[in-house]
């Protein structure tokens, strides 16, 4: 049930991922007076979005798939790659193949049902997914899903196998993979909303180098990497082709049975 909303109906509500990744597709946002911006990890957006308290949000993709309708996509922009991510990855102390239980992050839910994709159709096992709590630096964990800012800044250690989720999925699909878009109720989409996030968007690619020296460091990251993050290893428009790895993923998750009712932790 939604809550009831009591906000200023002249300011919208935008919930975005409070990762580094996202920076270019808010720039300017945040000066403007009609916008509220409200920052989450990706998995607790969807959740948001769904109570009511966000007009619009970035939302993973999985969570807008399992809306069944009752939101729309809002706009051409995206959080994608066309190859390795840098910030979605499988840490294994055995060989891929060998997995028997992965612990997955639970910021995460796309990822998360594209490791389950991976590990069926390249590997061709399906380990366990359970919630990863606690440490992974120094326990016997056998494999931990990471996705975010800590994949770079906190990396685990101690695992012999790191795969890059973007990396195997272009590898096996030879597609782009998109992650999360900006979604809004059905029918509900503030007006001009699809407009200012795109132009927000075209912003920042045109500053990803400065917004990486200006917000990389402060979060972490060594600014050239955070450059080279931006620049060159992520995707900020849904172009034909990214569309097409989406539609594939999609149906992919729909054949498997893994688009339904969300869980709370691990979908």
């Amino acid at each position: 049930m939604n809550r009831p909303c009591t906000h200023d109906r002249s300011i919208t509500r935008l919930g975005v991922v409070s990762f580094l990744n996202a920076r270019p597709l808010i720039e300017g946002l945040g000066a403007r007076s009609d916008l509220a911006l409200l920052e989450a990890v990706p998995a607790r957006l969807g959740g948001m979005l769904a109570e009511g308290m966000l007009d619009a949000a970035l939302v993973p993709v999985i969570d807008l798939a399992r809306a069944g309708g009752r939101w729309a996509r809002v706009s051409d922009a995206c959080i994608g790659s066309d190859g390795p991510t840098l910030t979605v990855r499988v840490f294994a102390r055995v060989p891929p193949e060998r997995i028997e239980v992965l612990h997955a992050d639970t910021d995460s839910h796309t990822s998360v049902v594209l490791a389950r994709l991976i590990w069926r159709h390249v590997y061709g096992r399906l380990p366990v997914v359970v919630p990863l709590e606690g440490s992974t630096s120094s326990d016997d964990r056998e494999a931990v899903l990471l996705i975010g800012d800590k994949v770079v800044t906190s990396a685990p250690r101690g695992f012999a196998v790191e795969l890059d989720l973007g990396e195997a999925w272009k590898r096996w699909t030879g597609l782009p993979f998109v992650f999360a878009v900006w979604a809004a109720p059905a029918g509900g989409e503030p007006a001009g909303l699809a407009e200012a996030l795109e132009l927000a968007r075209d912003r920042g690619v045109a500053r990803a180098a400065e917004i990486a020296r200006e917000q990389g460091p402060a979060r972490g990251w060594p600014a050239g990497l955070a450059e080279e993050y931006l620049i060159r290893r992520l995707i900020y428009r849904l172009t034909p082709a990214a569309l097409a790895g989406l539609d594939r993923y999609l149906a992919l998750a729909a054949e498997a049975g893994w688009i339904g009712t969300a869980s709370s932790t691990v979908p």
